[in-house]
């Protein structure tokens, strides 16, 4: 069963794989199966879609080059399948990976939380290479004063943003211990 998830690697690989490990070949296959399934209904969408000379104007057209796309399980590679679309000003945009995505949005949303923690620049990538593998780094210290700096403008704008209508807001503040029954033996 574990080779279905990468036949390149033999059977000792798989079996001394980490839980982590594992997490990332099934991520990676279910994004190349969910790939492929969104290319082939959208070209099945478009299939009656024909030129002058009955040409399919909607095609499969390959595959992009690998792109390494860092998400909860860790960096996984990809090769996105690419459409044709022949019609004019129609082109196909996957919805499950954009064009230049290079992180996920759990991964994106995490960032400032790290930051908002007290973690330096240059602590980010040690920790996202701990929390998602050694391949998760990508992010030099300048890409996070880089994104430092937009989350400081995004929260000026939004100070300096008019209050016009009401707003009715809900402040709770509380911990709840649930503890198992004791149910004494014997």
């Amino acid at each position: 069963m574990l080779r279905l998830l990468d036949p390149r690697q033999d059977e000792n690989d798989l079996l001394s794989c980490s839980l982590d490990e594992l997490a990332r070949l099934g991520a990676r296959k279910l994004l190349a199966e969910a790939l492929e399934l969104e290319v082939a209904e959208y070209i099945a969408r478009h299939k009656h879609e024909v030129d002058e000379d009955g040409h399919r104007q909607v095609v499969r057209n390959g595959k992009a080059r690998e792109r390494r796309i860092t998400t909860g399980a860790g960096t996984v590679s990809v090769r996105a399948p690419r459409v044709d679309d022949r019609r004019p000003e129609k082109s196909f945009s996957s919805s499950i990976l954009p064009p230049y995505l290079r992180r996920s949005a759990n991964v994106e949303s995490i960032l400032p939380l790290l930051y908002l923690k007290g973690l330096s620049g240059n602590a980010f990538q040690e920790a996202l290479c701990g929390l998602l593998g050694e391949d998760a780094g990508g992010l030099s210290s300048s890409s996070i004063a880089t994104l430092k700096k937009r989350w400081q403008q995004d929260a000026q704008e939004w100070r300096q943003q008019p209050i016009s209508d009401n707003f009715v807001y809900l402040w709770a503040d509380g911990v709840v211990r649930h503890e198992a029954p004791y149910y004494p033996v014997g």
